[in-house]
């Protein structure tokens, strides 16, 4: 895997930003528009249900479930 890439956005409209690995991000991308949401729809849903969870733990093992189900 690569370095991190950062992206900022809004969740709860509070500005904040991610660091996670390119492939990540492409993976999160592809949900998102499997759902037909935009990436920052998706990560405040994946925001919404991560519990006390960190931020970028809880979007790679999003991002993971989806790559896993694509496989199957």
């Amino acid at each position: 895997m690569t370095g991190l890439k950062k992206r900022s956005l809004s969740l709860a409209g509070h500005r904040t930003s991610l660091a996670l690995e390119p492939q990540f991000w492409a993976e999160l991308e592809s949900l998102a528009r499997a759902r037909g949401l935009s990436l920052a729809a998706q990560i405040a849903a994946i925001d919404a249900g991560r519990g006390g969870a960190p931020l970028a733990s809880a979007c790679r093992l999003a991002a993971l479930a989806f790559a896993r189900t694509r496989l199957q």
